[in-house]
């Protein structure tokens, strides 16, 4: 990252007052800058689907789309296995599941929430949970699922 010199006046043997005088190159070396945004990047590569906050879960397996974008960051609700309802990644009691809702409905611009259940649960329970976002004052409700499963029309998705 130092400068370099760069030797002027050395013409024909002979230069002013027989000195070399050098004069300093102003030109940056950006080779050391592009190797720390590279290893910049690659950490960020590497740590960003470890920033990725969730539950794990079995989601059935259909034909379905994936949905578009959204501006704000989605809602999500989860139903595990055993029947536990989680509002992003905190778990919630059954009783206070509604008003954790209208609480969290009146701080949001959008009404959309992302309703993710495991394959095992019951439709009544995600019919409950459904009933409940509604209730809360959620009405656009998504349902995830994983894509590749089967379809109606006997093919896979």
């Amino acid at each position: 990252m130092g400068a370099q010199l760069v030797q002027n006046g050395a013409r024909n043997g002979r230069g002013r007052r027989g000195r070399n005088r050098s004069r300093p190159l102003s030109e940056i070396n950006v080779t050391p800058f592009v190797d720390v945004m590279l290893v910049l990047l690659i950490i960020f590569m590497v740590a960003a689907p470890l920033l990725i906050v969730g539950v794990p879960v079995e989601l059935p397996k259909t034909a379905a789309n994936a949905l578009s974008g959204e501006q704000e960051a989605p809602l999500t609700v989860t139903v595990t296995a055993n029947g536990e309802i989680l509002i992003q990644a905190s778990p919630v009691a059954r009783e206070e599941f509604v008003t954790r809702l209208k609480a969290i409905a009146e701080q949001r611009t959008s009404q959309k929430v992302y309703l993710r259940a495991d394959g095992a649960v019951s439709y009544s329970v995600v019919m409950e949970v459904m009933g409940a976002l509604d209730r809360g004052g959620f009405s656009d409700i998504g349902l995830v699922t994983d894509t590749g499963g089967p379809a109606l029309d006997g093919g896979s998705g």
